[in-house]
């Protein structure tokens, strides 16, 4: 018998119309309507299509949405002059800068230059901080979608081992961080496994709980996973595929055929951890709005 699907997608639709109730609510009560500005350099296509989405789900929850993008030779001072710019505008609750950014931009700078309070990607080293020693912050989306997944699907986190595969400070780190704090979705015991790993399967093969984001293809294997474990696969890759139309297939770091066998509950790719990443930066664009509310 295979794995139960947990379904990302289904768990985001039905978060996004709470969030656009709320959103709503706020409007109607206190005129404020929550916003987003996004800040786009380069045209990167897996870039843009990223935020054209989120543009579409800003519009679906009844907020504000700023986009501006800058062609791929703009400044660092330009740049850094926007977000200024978005730190300043009442209307904006929420500042997200599109990465990566062009090599001649440093990423570091650009991410501390925004406000704290408006840092709703989770990245600044203030709620970075915050997040580690469990002060109120803005979570970082994707590690606090993982969570909300693991939640929602009702798995005991508490007592349990998760195993991180990547230490990366978008996914990684954060994950491992909120898995191990003393909340609901945490108070698990962590590993964090990563390139300089040995024997990456003795770790994998312990997880009651196995989260992957290596950022590579099928990197963990139906026999590298404990029997009746829960696997979130954080992947996205593009893998060459002559049978398909585009030209190459979407594939996580997970082996999905193989996995399904031996995991008791799994996470496409896609349609699993990836809806709920811009689910979760709504919410903390909400959140921002309401803060902004009651000064």
């Amino acid at each position: 018998m295979g794995a139960k699907i947990l379904n990302g997608k289904e768990l985001a639709a039905e978060l996004r119309r709470e969030i656009a109730e709320k959103s709503d609510a706020l409007m109607a009560e206190n005129g404020v309507q929550p916003g987003l500005g996004v800040i786009l350099v380069g045209a990167d296509p897996a870039s843009a299509s990223y935020v054209t989405a989120k543009e579409k789900a800003c519009a679906a929850a009844g907020m504000y949405s700023e986009d501006v993008r800058l062609p791929e030779e703009t400044s660092e001072a330009e740049v850094l002059e926007v977000v200024g710019r978005m730190n300043r505008n009442p209307k904006i609750h929420g500042i997200l800068v599109q990465l990566p950014l062009p090599q001649h931009i440093s990423e570091s700078r650009v991410i501390n230059a925004i406000d704290p309070a408006k840092d709703v990607d989770g990245f600044t080293p203030v709620n970075i901080g915050r997040m580690i020693i469990g002060e109120p912050c803005f979570l970082p989306c994707t590690p606090h979608g993982v969570i909300q997944m693991l939640l929602k699907a009702g798995v005991e986190t508490a007592g349990s081992h998760a195993v991180v595969v990547g230490r990366s400070n978008i996914v990684g780190k954060p994950v491992a961080q909120l898995l191990m704090r003393k909340a609901e979705g945490g108070n698990a015991t962590v590993t964090v496994c990563h390139t300089a790993t040995k024997k990456l399967a003795d770790f994998t093969r312990q997880a009651d709980i196995l989260i992957v984001a290596a950022g590579r293809p099928e990197t963990v294997t139906g026999d590298m996973i404990k029997p009746g474990a829960v696997v979130i696969d954080v992947g996205v890759n593009r893998v060459p595929d002559a049978t398909k139309t585009k030209g190459y297939r979407l594939t996580g770091d997970v082996d999905f055929e193989s996995a399904q066998e031996s995991a008791a509950l799994i996470t496409p790719v896609p349609g699993g951890v990836g809806p709920m990443t811009i689910t979760m930066l709504l919410h903390n664009t909400l959140e921002s709005a309401e803060r902004a509310a009651k000064h």
